[in-house]
């Protein structure tokens, strides 16, 4: 799961499995396996960064229990 920002500054919860596509137009469309889209705030590279954090801690958390 990844925090992000709408554009009227409201924060929510994405699941990032769901996460198909990012793109910047200006504004950054994320748009999900679903067909479901956001516009957010943070830029591509922000939000790549935010799943990769979150899937090292999932994968640590899970490598240390096993």
């Amino acid at each position: 799961m990844v925090e992000l920002t709408n554009m009227n500054g409201v924060t929510f919860v994405l699941n990032s499995s769901l996460i198909e596509t990012i793109e910047l137009i200006p504004e950054t469309k994320v748009t999900t396996t679903t067909g479901k889209y956001f516009l957010v705030r943070e830029k591509p590279e922000e939000i790549v960064q935010k799943v990769i954090a979150y899937n090292q801690k999932i994968f640590q958390n899970d490598i240390r229990t096993s």
